[in-house]
């Protein structure tokens, strides 16, 4: 499969692909997000999709970034530890979905999706206490699609 080429700033689109489950939590990382883009005067060029949860996110991000269609995908989600290994399955095979999307398409698909053992944890992460993991996840997006440009 060819990689998409590098856009022009002015044509870039990005893609948000958000987890709807542990919403209170999601809804934070996806404004903190959304502030980035504002910011860099690109609110106007991305999408936003709702998935039911993380496990739902590779599917979506693969979709998108064959398409051609966007400069770099940002995965958003919060997978929170409880008492059954349901958290290791859906939190890695996450995060392996999200990393061999971007190695096999070339497209930056960012993993800001957290992997947390409290809701708390979860909350700090998402702009109470340790900024907000949404906004890191744009930002570092914006910052691999010029890395990627170069080569």
């Amino acid at each position: 499969m060819s990689k998409p080429t590098a856009k022009k700033s002015s044509d870039q689109k990005f893609l948000i692909v958000v987890g709807r489950f542990n919403e209170m939590i999601t809804r934070c990382l996806l404004s903190g997000a959304e502030d980035v883009f504002k910011a860099a005067n690109l609110s106007s060029h991305i999408e936003v999709v709702w998935v039911p949860g993380c496990f739902e996110i590779p599917l979506v991000a693969s979709l998108a970034a064959k398409s051609g269609k966007y400069a770099a995908i940002v995965t958003l989600g919060a997978v929170i530890k409880g008492e059954t290994p349901h958290f290791d399955f859906v939190a890695g095979e996450c995060a392996r979905g999200v990393m061999e999307i971007g190695l096999q398409t070339g497209v930056p698909v960012i993993f800001g999706v957290l992997t947390t053992n409290t809701v708390e944890q979860a909350l700090n992460r998402s702009g109470i206490k340790y900024g907000n993991k949404g906004r890191d996840a744009a930002q570092t997006a914006l910052d691999m699609v010029q890395i990627v440009a170069r080569f």
